[in-house]
Protein backbone atom coordinates (compact mmCIF):
# COMPACT_ATOMS: atom_id res chain seq x y z
CA UNK A 1 0.00 0.00 0.00
CA UNK A 2 2.90 2.51 0.82
CA UNK A 3 4.47 2.03 -2.45
CA UNK A 4 1.34 2.02 -4.30
CA UNK A 5 0.60 5.49 -2.03
CA UNK A 6 4.16 6.79 -3.22
CA UNK A 7 3.00 6.42 -7.15
CA UNK A 8 -0.37 7.73 -6.43
CA UNK A 9 -1.18 11.77 -8.05
CA UNK A 10 -2.95 14.12 -5.57
CA UNK A 11 -5.99 14.57 -7.32
CA UNK A 12 -5.95 11.04 -7.76
CA UNK A 13 -5.57 10.65 -3.95
CA UNK A 14 -7.86 13.07 -2.75
CA UNK A 15 -10.75 10.84 -5.10
CA UNK A 16 -9.76 7.66 -2.29
CA UNK A 17 -8.23 9.64 1.05
CA UNK A 18 -12.18 8.94 2.75
CA UNK A 19 -12.33 5.51 2.30
CA UNK A 20 -8.67 4.57 2.81
CA UNK A 21 -8.31 6.87 6.06
CA UNK A 22 -11.41 5.23 7.62
CA UNK A 23 -9.42 1.53 6.88
CA UNK A 24 -6.37 2.69 8.28
CA UNK A 25 -7.95 4.33 11.56
CA UNK A 26 -9.14 1.12 11.96
CA UNK A 27 -5.86 -0.86 11.10
CA UNK A 28 -4.15 1.62 14.34
CA UNK A 29 -6.61 0.29 16.99
CA UNK A 30 -6.45 -3.52 15.47
CA UNK A 31 -4.88 -5.52 18.02
CA UNK A 32 -2.82 -7.08 16.72
CA UNK A 33 1.04 -4.97 16.75
CA UNK A 34 2.23 -5.42 13.51
CA UNK A 35 -1.17 -4.27 11.89
CA UNK A 36 -1.14 -1.37 14.25
CA UNK A 37 2.44 -0.53 13.69
CA UNK A 38 2.81 -0.77 10.22
CA UNK A 39 -0.23 1.80 9.84
CA UNK A 40 1.79 4.47 12.06
CA UNK A 41 4.61 3.84 9.95
CA UNK A 42 3.05 5.30 7.17
CA UNK A 43 3.66 8.52 8.60
CA UNK A 44 7.51 8.58 8.29
CA UNK A 45 6.97 8.48 4.62
CA UNK A 46 7.01 12.02 3.73
CA UNK A 47 4.97 11.82 0.45
CA UNK A 48 2.50 10.33 2.49
CA UNK A 49 2.81 13.06 4.79
CA UNK A 50 2.88 15.59 2.15
CA UNK A 51 -0.59 13.82 0.75
CA UNK A 52 -2.47 13.91 4.53
CA UNK A 53 -0.99 17.61 5.17
CA UNK A 54 -2.35 18.56 2.03
CA UNK A 55 -5.85 17.19 2.55
CA UNK A 56 -5.59 17.41 6.62
CA UNK A 57 -8.86 18.97 7.16
CA UNK A 58 -10.67 15.69 5.57
CA UNK A 59 -8.02 13.41 6.89
CA UNK A 60 -7.20 14.65 10.84
CA UNK A 61 -10.90 14.27 12.19
CA UNK A 62 -10.87 10.84 10.73
CA UNK A 63 -8.09 9.73 12.09
CA UNK A 64 -7.61 11.65 15.45
CA UNK A 65 -9.84 9.45 17.60
CA UNK A 66 -8.10 6.12 16.33
CA UNK A 67 -4.92 8.33 17.78
CA UNK A 68 -6.51 8.75 20.94
CA UNK A 69 -8.16 5.58 21.82
CA UNK A 70 -4.65 4.13 20.69
CA UNK A 71 -3.21 6.08 23.28
CA UNK A 72 -5.08 5.04 25.86
CA UNK A 73 -6.05 1.44 25.14
CA UNK A 74 -3.48 -0.30 23.11
CA UNK A 75 -0.94 -3.02 24.36
CA UNK A 76 2.13 -2.65 23.24
CA UNK A 77 4.74 0.16 23.42
CA UNK A 78 6.26 0.34 20.13
CA UNK A 79 2.62 1.26 19.11
CA UNK A 80 2.08 3.84 21.92
CA UNK A 81 5.70 5.05 21.34
CA UNK A 82 4.72 5.77 17.73
CA UNK A 83 0.72 6.69 18.19
CA UNK A 84 2.32 9.33 20.11
CA UNK A 85 4.88 10.81 17.52
CA UNK A 86 1.76 10.77 14.86
CA UNK A 87 -0.02 12.66 17.42
CA UNK A 88 2.79 15.34 17.69
CA UNK A 89 3.31 15.52 13.82
CA UNK A 90 -0.58 16.09 13.22
CA UNK A 91 -0.38 18.64 16.64
CA UNK A 92 2.75 20.35 14.65
CA UNK A 93 1.32 20.33 11.18
CA UNK A 94 -1.77 22.59 12.35
CA UNK A 95 -2.06 23.29 16.04
CA UNK A 96 -5.61 25.35 15.60
CA UNK A 97 -7.20 22.15 13.55
CA UNK A 98 -5.66 19.65 16.15
CA UNK A 99 -7.51 21.97 18.82
CA UNK A 100 -10.78 21.76 16.97
CA UNK A 101 -10.81 18.02 16.10
CA UNK A 102 -9.35 17.01 19.30
CA UNK A 103 -12.44 19.20 21.51
CA UNK A 104 -14.92 17.27 18.63
CA UNK A 105 -13.66 14.04 19.95
CA UNK A 106 -13.89 14.61 23.21
CA UNK A 107 -17.21 16.11 22.63
CA UNK A 108 -18.20 12.88 20.66
CA UNK A 109 -16.82 10.47 23.08
CA UNK A 110 -19.26 11.88 26.11
CA UNK A 111 -22.04 11.69 24.13
CA UNK A 112 -21.28 7.72 23.69
CA UNK A 113 -20.51 7.51 26.91
CA UNK A 114 -23.90 9.34 28.12
CA UNK A 115 -25.53 7.15 25.34
CA UNK A 116 -23.93 4.22 26.89
CA UNK A 117 -25.51 4.72 30.36
CA UNK A 118 -28.62 5.37 28.70
CA UNK A 119 -28.53 1.45 27.46
CA UNK A 120 -27.64 0.31 30.75
CA UNK A 121 -30.21 2.09 32.69
CA UNK A 122 -32.95 0.29 30.18
CA UNK A 123 -31.69 -2.56 30.50
CA UNK A 124 -31.29 -2.27 34.05
CA UNK A 125 -35.32 -1.25 34.32
CA UNK A 126 -35.92 -4.40 31.84
CA UNK A 127 -33.94 -6.88 34.63
CA UNK A 128 -36.17 -5.15 36.98
CA UNK A 129 -39.37 -5.75 35.08
CA UNK A 130 -38.42 -9.45 34.52
CA UNK A 131 -37.81 -10.00 37.78
CA UNK A 132 -41.02 -8.74 39.35
CA UNK A 133 -43.08 -10.71 36.82
CA UNK A 134 -41.21 -13.38 38.02
CA UNK A 135 -42.21 -13.32 41.44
Amino acid sequence: LEEMLELTQPSEFHRMQVVLFRRLALCIRFPHFQVAERTLFFWNNDYIVKLINQNRRELFPIILGALYKNSKEHWNSAVHGLTFNVLKLLMEADPQLFDECSAKHRQDEEGEELEEQGRQQKWEMLQKMHDEKRR
